[in-house]
Parts: C-alpha cells; sequence; structure tokens
C-alpha cells in the first residue's frame, strides 16, 4: 500500500483568496486523475453521464487550503472547445461541504471564465432539478442587481455582454420573474424597483463572491 504525498490537486493554481485556491487541471495531461474526478461525481449525482475520455476536457476542482495542504470541496468541468457555447459540463460540492455557498461560487467562477474568453456561456443540458434551481438562482441575484442599480432602459443582449450569460437564458430568468412584456413585436424589460427589491429577498444570500483580481488565467489554447 502506498501513501499519496501530493498536497493539492495536478495542474495549474489559477486562483487565490484566503484560503480559497482553484486549479486547472488538463483531462489530457492528467487522465486518471480527471478520470476518477467523474468517478467521483457519479457518486453522488444520479445522472452523471460517465466519460471515459477526458482529454477534451478541462476540471477546476476548488480547495481549502491549510497548513497541511489544499483540500478539495468541489470542481466543475467544461469541454475545451464547445460548438454550442457550453462553459461547465459537471459540477459537484462533495456533501460536507454543501450549504456554505461553494456551488454557487463554482457557478460564478465558470462565467468568470467566460468574460476572460470574450464570450457567453450556458450550462451544457439537460440540467437536473437541483441544477436548474441553482442555476436559476444564480441567474436571478445577477440580473436583479444589475437591473437595481442601472438607470434607463438596458437590452437583453447588453445584460448579455455584461455578464456573459446566454440570453436564452436571462429571458427565461426574467420571464419566470414577471419581468418581460412583449410589446410591439419585441421583449421590454418591466423592472419596477418594489418589484425588484421584492424578488432580491426572496432570492436570499448571493453566496460566495469570485475576486476577480485574484484570478490569473489565460483561454486554452491547443499546443502544436
Amino acid at each position: 500500500m502506498k501513501k499519496c504525498d501530493l498536497k493539492h490537486p495536478p495542474g495549474d493554481e489559477i486562483y487565490r483568496s484566503g484560503t480559497l485556491s482553484m486549479f486547472e487541471v488538463d483531462g489530457k495531461k492528467n487522465k486518471v486523475y480527471g478520470q476518477n474526478l467523474c468517478y467521483l461525481a457519479k457518486l453522488f449525482l444520479d445522472h452523471k453521464t460517465l466519460y471515459y475520455d477526458v482529454d477534451l476536457f478541462l476540471f477546476y476542482v476548488l480547495c481549502e487550503c491549510d497548513d497541511r495542504g489544499c483540500h478539495m470541496v468541489g470542481y466543475f468541468s467544461k469541454e475545451k472547445h464547445s460548438e454550442e457555447s457550453y462553459n461547465l459540463a459537471c459540477i459537484l460540492t462533495l456533501p460536507p461541504y454543501q450549504r456554505k455557498g461553494y456551488g454557487k461560487f463554482l457557478i460564478a467562477f465558470s462565467y468568470e471564465l467566460s468574460k476572460k474568453e470574450g464570450k457567453v456561456g450556458t450550462p451544457e443540458r439537460p440540467l437536473s432539478d437541483l441544477g436548474l434551481l441553482s442555476y436559476r438562482g444564480y441567474w436571478t441575484r445577477v440580473l436583479l442587481e444589475i437591473l437595481k442599480k442601472h438607470k434607463g432602459n438596458i437590452s437583453i443582449k447588453e445584460l448579455s455582454d455584461m455578464t456573459a450569460i446566454k440570453a436564452d437564458d436571462i429571458l427565461s430568468t426574467l420571464q419566470s420573474l414577471d419581468l418581460i412584456q412583449y410589446r410591439k413585436g419585441q421583449h421590454v424589460i418591466c423592472a419596477d424597483p418594489k418589484v425588484l427589491d421584492r424578488h432580491l429577498k426572496a432570492a436570499g444570500r448571493g453566496g460566495l463572491d469570485v475576486d476577480v483580481s485574484k484570478l490569473i488565467w489565460t483561454p486554452y489554447k491547443e499546443q502544436g
């Protein structure tokens, strides 16, 4: 029997803020580690489809760090090249670390990467019921906070450019909040301040923030 002496995931540390670190792991360079992450997710996610060919994926592993090393609390994966603009394929927060805001943090982190890429993103479909609930919560808070601060008219495209959230996801979220009306052949956002405050209160706390100034990352490029 051998003891694992690694104190952090393989790959590059691309984010550290306080005791939180994020590591980017290339599935092609660390195949066994990537496959084991998929096996681990399968234990907790009934809908999870196992991918044995992890070469096409990047894994973003979130850790709590102390003087003994970096301890994984969750991760998400994404395709290196997605024709459907997917910015997240699988997401997992380990049970001992749930209800601490890490799931929302992972979702927010995936969108910060999309902003760095200059692209809009969306999670891979189909979403589980819990996945849709988590994403709808994230989209709701992000969009409501912008609408509350913004003065004047704003379009769905402008919201998409600001947040990297796909226009279809913005539209469905605002429709679920009854903030969209259809006038003269186009969708119009109706953002009454009192209604926004009510929805924000119902949305609950936003969770952990991603400190973008601590993100040191460049988009993936295939090496020749």
